[in-house]
Protein backbone atom coordinates (compact mmCIF):
# COMPACT_ATOMS: atom_id res chain seq x y z
CA UNK A 1 0.00 0.00 0.00
CA UNK A 2 2.60 2.46 0.65
CA UNK A 3 4.64 1.65 -2.27
CA UNK A 4 1.64 2.08 -4.72
CA UNK A 5 -0.34 4.77 -2.27
CA UNK A 6 2.43 6.96 -1.53
CA UNK A 7 3.47 7.78 -5.05
CA UNK A 8 0.08 8.16 -6.69
CA UNK A 9 -1.10 10.10 -3.45
CA UNK A 10 1.64 12.94 -4.01
CA UNK A 11 1.28 12.85 -7.99
CA UNK A 12 -2.58 13.76 -7.28
CA UNK A 13 -1.81 16.23 -4.40
CA UNK A 14 1.52 17.78 -6.32
CA UNK A 15 -0.48 18.13 -9.43
CA UNK A 16 -3.32 19.87 -7.51
CA UNK A 17 -0.47 22.39 -5.85
CA UNK A 18 0.91 23.52 -8.83
CA UNK A 19 -2.58 23.32 -11.31
CA UNK A 20 -2.73 26.64 -11.75
CA UNK A 21 1.04 27.02 -13.51
CA UNK A 22 1.19 30.93 -12.87
CA UNK A 23 0.71 32.65 -9.31
CA UNK A 24 -2.49 35.14 -10.15
CA UNK A 25 -4.37 37.77 -7.65
CA UNK A 26 -1.08 38.46 -5.80
CA UNK A 27 -1.57 40.75 -2.92
CA UNK A 28 -0.24 44.78 -3.33
CA UNK A 29 -0.15 48.02 -2.08
CA UNK A 30 -0.62 51.47 -3.63
CA UNK A 31 0.42 54.45 -2.08
CA UNK A 32 -1.98 57.19 -4.05
CA UNK A 33 -0.71 60.58 -3.05
CA UNK A 34 -1.77 62.10 -5.41
CA UNK A 35 -5.22 61.48 -6.14
CA UNK A 36 -5.83 62.52 -9.54
CA UNK A 37 -7.21 61.04 -12.41
CA UNK A 38 -3.63 59.76 -14.26
CA UNK A 39 -3.05 57.79 -10.76
CA UNK A 40 -6.87 56.51 -11.21
CA UNK A 41 -5.79 54.90 -14.41
CA UNK A 42 -2.93 53.47 -12.69
CA UNK A 43 -5.09 52.03 -10.13
CA UNK A 44 -7.34 50.76 -12.54
CA UNK A 45 -5.15 49.09 -14.61
CA UNK A 46 -3.89 47.31 -11.56
CA UNK A 47 -6.78 45.84 -10.88
CA UNK A 48 -7.41 44.52 -14.43
CA UNK A 49 -4.08 42.44 -14.13
CA UNK A 50 -4.89 39.19 -13.61
CA UNK A 51 -1.46 38.18 -11.46
CA UNK A 52 -2.41 41.41 -9.33
CA UNK A 53 -4.83 42.43 -6.71
CA UNK A 54 -4.73 45.92 -4.19
CA UNK A 55 -5.55 44.91 -1.45
CA UNK A 56 -6.15 49.03 0.01
CA UNK A 57 -4.93 52.30 -1.45
CA UNK A 58 -3.39 54.42 1.41
CA UNK A 59 -2.74 57.83 0.69
CA UNK A 60 0.22 58.33 3.43
CA UNK A 61 3.39 56.66 4.16
CA UNK A 62 2.94 55.88 7.24
CA UNK A 63 3.82 52.27 9.00
CA UNK A 64 4.21 50.90 5.40
CA UNK A 65 5.93 47.86 6.46
CA UNK A 66 3.81 46.83 8.99
CA UNK A 67 0.00 47.06 7.23
CA UNK A 68 2.22 45.46 4.31
CA UNK A 69 3.27 42.12 6.41
CA UNK A 70 -0.13 42.69 7.97
CA UNK A 71 -1.92 42.14 3.86
CA UNK A 72 1.08 39.73 3.08
CA UNK A 73 1.94 42.34 0.11
CA UNK A 74 4.16 41.00 -2.27
CA UNK A 75 5.00 44.59 -3.53
CA UNK A 76 4.07 48.65 -2.32
CA UNK A 77 3.35 51.05 -5.02
CA UNK A 78 4.08 54.26 -4.46
CA UNK A 79 2.50 57.24 -6.47
CA UNK A 80 4.25 60.51 -5.74
CA UNK A 81 2.86 63.87 -5.35
CA UNK A 82 1.69 65.87 -8.23
CA UNK A 83 2.00 62.85 -10.61
CA UNK A 84 -0.41 64.11 -12.93
CA UNK A 85 0.28 67.94 -12.78
CA UNK A 86 4.09 66.62 -13.54
CA UNK A 87 3.60 64.28 -16.71
CA UNK A 88 1.58 67.33 -18.32
CA UNK A 89 4.46 69.88 -17.56
CA UNK A 90 7.35 67.36 -18.44
CA UNK A 91 9.06 66.93 -15.35
CA UNK A 92 9.56 63.74 -15.37
CA UNK A 93 7.76 62.25 -11.96
CA UNK A 94 8.85 58.82 -10.53
CA UNK A 95 6.70 56.31 -9.54
CA UNK A 96 8.76 54.31 -7.07
CA UNK A 97 7.57 50.14 -6.50
CA UNK A 98 8.90 48.50 -3.43
CA UNK A 99 9.64 44.85 -3.74
CA UNK A 100 8.81 42.04 -1.29
CA UNK A 101 11.38 39.94 -1.67
CA UNK A 102 11.08 37.30 1.22
CA UNK A 103 9.58 35.05 -1.31
CA UNK A 104 11.47 35.24 -4.79
CA UNK A 105 9.22 33.65 -7.05
CA UNK A 106 5.79 36.13 -5.94
CA UNK A 107 8.27 39.03 -6.25
CA UNK A 108 9.07 38.18 -10.12
CA UNK A 109 5.51 37.68 -10.68
CA UNK A 110 4.42 40.95 -9.03
CA UNK A 111 6.87 42.99 -10.45
CA UNK A 112 7.06 42.03 -13.55
CA UNK A 113 3.36 42.63 -13.81
CA UNK A 114 3.79 45.99 -12.24
CA UNK A 115 5.67 46.90 -14.86
CA UNK A 116 4.07 46.10 -17.83
CA UNK A 117 1.37 47.84 -16.68
CA UNK A 118 2.79 51.00 -15.62
CA UNK A 119 4.91 50.65 -19.08
CA UNK A 120 1.51 50.32 -20.27
CA UNK A 121 -0.16 53.32 -18.62
CA UNK A 122 3.41 55.47 -19.62
CA UNK A 123 2.78 54.46 -23.48
CA UNK A 124 -1.19 55.82 -22.87
CA UNK A 125 0.14 59.19 -21.19
CA UNK A 126 2.67 59.79 -24.00
CA UNK A 127 1.17 59.25 -26.96
CA UNK A 128 -2.55 61.26 -26.21
CA UNK A 129 -0.32 64.13 -24.99
CA UNK A 130 1.26 64.21 -27.99
CA UNK A 131 -1.72 63.99 -29.97
CA UNK A 132 -2.84 66.95 -28.29
CA UNK A 133 0.20 68.50 -29.67
CA UNK A 134 -0.14 67.80 -33.04
CA UNK A 135 2.48 65.56 -33.13
CA UNK A 136 2.41 63.34 -36.59
CA UNK A 137 1.66 59.32 -35.57
CA UNK A 138 5.08 57.98 -37.07
CA UNK A 139 6.99 60.12 -34.49
CA UNK A 140 5.19 59.11 -31.35
CA UNK A 141 7.11 55.96 -30.36
CA UNK A 142 10.29 57.83 -31.05
CA UNK A 143 9.51 60.46 -27.85
CA UNK A 144 11.01 60.09 -24.47
CA UNK A 145 8.68 58.54 -21.48
CA UNK A 146 6.48 60.53 -19.87
CA UNK A 147 7.20 59.05 -16.06
CA UNK A 148 10.26 56.97 -14.77
CA UNK A 149 9.41 53.70 -13.33
CA UNK A 150 12.14 52.64 -10.33
CA UNK A 151 12.09 49.20 -8.28
CA UNK A 152 13.37 48.88 -4.82
CA UNK A 153 13.85 45.04 -3.47
CA UNK A 154 13.60 45.21 0.06
CA UNK A 155 14.33 42.46 3.02
CA UNK A 156 16.27 39.53 0.46
CA UNK A 157 17.63 42.33 -1.90
CA UNK A 158 20.07 40.18 -3.57
CA UNK A 159 17.61 37.53 -4.21
CA UNK A 160 19.89 35.33 -2.61
CA UNK A 161 18.41 31.44 -2.70
CA UNK A 162 20.75 30.55 0.58
CA UNK A 163 19.12 33.27 2.36
CA UNK A 164 15.83 32.25 1.37
CA UNK A 165 15.34 28.48 1.16
CA UNK A 166 18.10 27.34 3.39
CA UNK A 167 15.93 28.15 6.72
CA UNK A 168 12.50 27.06 5.40
CA UNK A 169 14.40 23.25 4.53
CA UNK A 170 15.93 23.23 7.89
CA UNK A 171 12.61 23.53 9.53
CA UNK A 172 10.91 21.24 7.33
CA UNK A 173 13.81 18.71 7.89
CA UNK A 174 13.69 19.14 12.47
CA UNK A 175 9.84 18.45 12.05
CA UNK A 176 10.55 15.25 9.37
CA UNK A 177 13.27 13.99 12.24
CA UNK A 178 10.79 14.80 14.74
CA UNK A 179 8.14 13.11 13.65
CA UNK A 180 10.27 9.97 13.09
CA UNK A 181 11.67 9.40 16.57
CA UNK A 182 8.38 10.33 18.29
CA UNK A 183 6.97 7.93 16.13
CA UNK A 184 8.79 5.10 18.01
CA UNK A 185 8.15 6.22 21.45
CA UNK A 186 5.16 4.61 22.54
CA UNK A 187 5.10 2.15 19.66
CA UNK A 188 8.10 0.59 20.85
CA UNK A 189 6.83 -0.16 24.05
CA UNK A 190 3.59 -1.77 22.76
CA UNK A 191 5.76 -3.79 19.97
CA UNK A 192 8.18 -4.66 23.33
CA UNK A 193 5.79 -5.21 25.39
CA UNK A 194 6.75 -3.25 28.04
CA UNK A 195 4.16 -0.71 28.10
CA UNK A 196 2.93 -2.90 31.22
CA UNK A 197 6.62 -1.88 33.10
CA UNK A 198 5.71 1.93 32.08
CA UNK A 199 2.72 2.03 33.33
CA UNK A 200 3.78 0.18 36.95
CA UNK A 201 6.80 2.68 37.28
CA UNK A 202 4.52 6.02 35.99
CA UNK A 203 0.81 5.64 37.03
CA UNK A 204 0.78 9.62 35.66
CA UNK A 205 -0.55 9.44 31.96
CA UNK A 206 0.86 13.43 31.46
CA UNK A 207 3.97 12.04 33.17
CA UNK A 208 4.23 8.99 30.92
CA UNK A 209 3.90 11.64 27.72
CA UNK A 210 6.31 14.34 28.88
CA UNK A 211 8.92 11.56 29.60
CA UNK A 212 9.10 11.00 26.22
CA UNK A 213 8.66 14.24 24.53
CA UNK A 214 11.50 15.95 26.88
CA UNK A 215 14.73 14.41 26.26
CA UNK A 216 13.13 15.50 22.35
CA UNK A 217 12.87 19.25 23.18
CA UNK A 218 16.37 19.37 25.08
CA UNK A 219 18.18 17.80 21.69
CA UNK A 220 15.81 19.96 19.35
CA UNK A 221 17.18 23.26 21.45
CA UNK A 222 20.85 21.40 20.85
CA UNK A 223 19.70 21.57 16.97
CA UNK A 224 18.34 25.23 17.13
CA UNK A 225 21.77 26.37 18.15
CA UNK A 226 23.72 23.98 16.06
CA UNK A 227 21.41 26.06 12.95
CA UNK A 228 22.07 29.15 15.00
CA UNK A 229 25.71 28.34 14.66
CA UNK A 230 25.88 27.70 10.84
CA UNK A 231 24.51 30.87 10.06
CA UNK A 232 28.01 32.47 10.57
CA UNK A 233 29.64 29.70 8.85
CA UNK A 234 27.52 30.45 5.33
CA UNK A 235 27.44 33.93 6.26
CA UNK A 236 23.79 34.45 7.37
CA UNK A 237 22.43 37.64 8.87
CA UNK A 238 19.89 35.90 10.96
CA UNK A 239 20.25 38.47 14.26
CA UNK A 240 16.79 40.64 14.78
CA UNK A 241 14.19 38.81 16.17
CA UNK A 242 15.73 35.76 17.24
CA UNK A 243 14.78 35.34 20.79
CA UNK A 244 11.20 35.85 19.56
CA UNK A 245 11.72 33.22 16.70
CA UNK A 246 13.42 30.85 19.27
CA UNK A 247 10.26 31.28 21.60
CA UNK A 248 8.03 30.48 18.17
CA UNK A 249 10.27 27.57 17.37
CA UNK A 250 9.71 26.20 20.78
CA UNK A 251 6.05 26.45 20.23
CA UNK A 252 6.54 25.14 17.22
CA UNK A 253 8.31 21.57 18.45
CA UNK A 254 6.10 20.76 21.00
CA UNK A 255 3.32 21.09 18.58
CA UNK A 256 4.99 18.76 16.54
CA UNK A 257 5.79 16.53 19.44
CA UNK A 258 2.23 15.96 20.20
CA UNK A 259 1.12 14.63 16.51
CA UNK A 260 4.09 12.20 16.44
CA UNK A 261 3.21 11.32 20.53
CA UNK A 262 -0.42 10.77 18.77
CA UNK A 263 0.48 8.75 16.20
CA UNK A 264 2.32 6.67 17.97
CA UNK A 265 -0.34 5.61 20.52
CA UNK A 266 -2.54 4.80 17.77
CA UNK A 267 -0.45 2.55 15.44
CA UNK A 268 1.21 0.00 17.66
CA UNK A 269 3.81 -0.78 15.08
CA UNK A 270 7.08 1.02 14.88
CA UNK A 271 7.37 0.60 10.94
CA UNK A 272 3.74 1.55 10.21
CA UNK A 273 3.38 4.66 12.23
CA UNK A 274 7.15 5.72 11.05
CA UNK A 275 5.40 4.72 7.83
CA UNK A 276 2.47 7.26 8.37
CA UNK A 277 4.49 9.97 9.89
CA UNK A 278 7.16 9.82 6.99
CA UNK A 279 3.86 10.31 4.04
CA UNK A 280 2.53 12.88 6.23
CA UNK A 281 6.22 14.93 6.63
CA UNK A 282 8.14 14.59 3.26
CA UNK A 283 5.04 16.91 1.74
CA UNK A 284 5.13 19.14 3.76
CA UNK A 285 7.32 21.99 3.09
CA UNK A 286 5.68 22.41 -0.56
CA UNK A 287 2.20 22.07 0.93
CA UNK A 288 3.94 24.77 3.61
CA UNK A 289 3.40 27.81 1.12
CA UNK A 290 6.76 29.11 1.81
CA UNK A 291 7.61 28.66 -2.20
CA UNK A 292 4.65 28.61 -3.75
CA UNK A 293 1.91 30.88 -2.30
CA UNK A 294 -0.82 28.89 -0.36
CA UNK A 295 -3.49 31.41 -1.97
CA UNK A 296 -2.73 29.56 -5.39
CA UNK A 297 -4.10 25.82 -4.15
CA UNK A 298 -6.58 24.61 -3.60
CA UNK A 299 -8.89 25.02 -0.94
CA UNK A 300 -9.02 21.52 0.37
CA UNK A 301 -5.00 21.29 -0.37
CA UNK A 302 -5.33 24.40 1.68
CA UNK A 303 -6.97 23.46 4.43
CA UNK A 304 -4.38 20.22 4.55
CA UNK A 305 -1.76 22.64 4.83
CA UNK A 306 -3.34 24.48 7.81
CA UNK A 307 -3.20 21.53 10.10
CA UNK A 308 0.45 20.76 9.03
CA UNK A 309 2.78 22.80 11.92
CA UNK A 310 5.25 23.62 9.62
CA UNK A 311 3.14 25.90 7.60
CA UNK A 312 2.38 28.48 10.91
CA UNK A 313 6.17 28.13 11.79
CA UNK A 314 7.43 28.93 8.12
CA UNK A 315 5.07 32.04 7.52
CA UNK A 316 6.06 33.23 11.32
CA UNK A 317 10.13 32.60 10.34
CA UNK A 318 9.02 34.84 7.02
CA UNK A 319 7.89 37.76 9.04
CA UNK A 320 10.34 38.06 12.03
CA UNK A 321 13.27 37.25 10.26
CA UNK A 322 13.60 38.03 6.97
CA UNK A 323 10.42 40.49 6.85
CA UNK A 324 11.74 42.00 10.48
CA UNK A 325 8.42 42.16 12.12
CA UNK A 326 7.69 41.88 15.52
CA UNK A 327 6.10 38.67 17.34
CA UNK A 328 2.77 40.41 17.50
CA UNK A 329 2.16 39.91 14.01
CA UNK A 330 2.73 36.16 14.18
CA UNK A 331 0.19 35.67 16.64
CA UNK A 332 -2.20 33.99 13.86
CA UNK A 333 0.48 31.42 13.12
CA UNK A 334 1.29 30.77 17.21
CA UNK A 335 -2.51 30.52 17.79
CA UNK A 336 -2.81 27.73 14.83
CA UNK A 337 0.62 25.96 16.24
CA UNK A 338 -0.89 25.80 19.81
CA UNK A 339 -4.81 24.77 18.67
CA UNK A 340 -2.84 22.07 16.26
CA UNK A 341 -0.61 20.98 19.68
CA UNK A 342 -3.68 21.14 21.99
CA UNK A 343 -6.14 19.04 20.00
CA UNK A 344 -3.12 16.16 19.68
CA UNK A 345 -2.12 16.15 23.28
CA UNK A 346 -5.60 15.68 24.29
CA UNK A 347 -6.63 13.17 21.87
CA UNK A 348 -3.17 11.50 22.71
CA UNK A 349 -4.18 11.58 26.65
CA UNK A 350 -7.58 10.14 26.00
CA UNK A 351 -5.73 7.28 23.46
CA UNK A 352 -3.17 6.60 26.13
CA UNK A 353 -5.85 6.45 28.95
CA UNK A 354 -7.64 3.80 27.38
CA UNK A 355 -4.53 1.65 26.72
CA UNK A 356 -3.05 1.99 30.23
CA UNK A 357 -7.15 1.02 31.61
CA UNK A 358 -6.80 -1.92 29.21
CA UNK A 359 -3.36 -3.35 30.12
CA UNK A 360 -4.27 -2.77 34.16
CA UNK A 361 -7.55 -4.56 33.65
CA UNK A 362 -5.89 -7.39 32.27
CA UNK A 363 -3.55 -7.44 35.10
CA UNK A 364 -6.19 -7.62 37.44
Amino acid sequence: MLFIGAPLLYAILLGYVYSKGKATDLPILVVDLDQSEMSAKAIEMFNDDEVLTIKTVLYDKNNLTKIAIDYGANCIVIIPKDFQKDVLTKRYPEIVTIVNTANILTANFSSNAIQVCLGTLKVGVQFETLRKQGVPEKLLASQYEPFKTTFIKKFNRSSNYLYYLWPGVLSAVLQQVMLLALALSFASEFENGTFRILVDQCPSIIKMISIKIIPYLIMSFGVWLLYWMFTFYFKISFYENLWELTFVAGVFVLSVSFIGILVSILIPSQLKATEILMVIATPSFILSGFSWPLSQMPGWIQGIANVIPLTHFLNAFRILIIENGTLGQTYTSIKSMIIIGLVCAIMAFIALYFKRKEVLKTEL
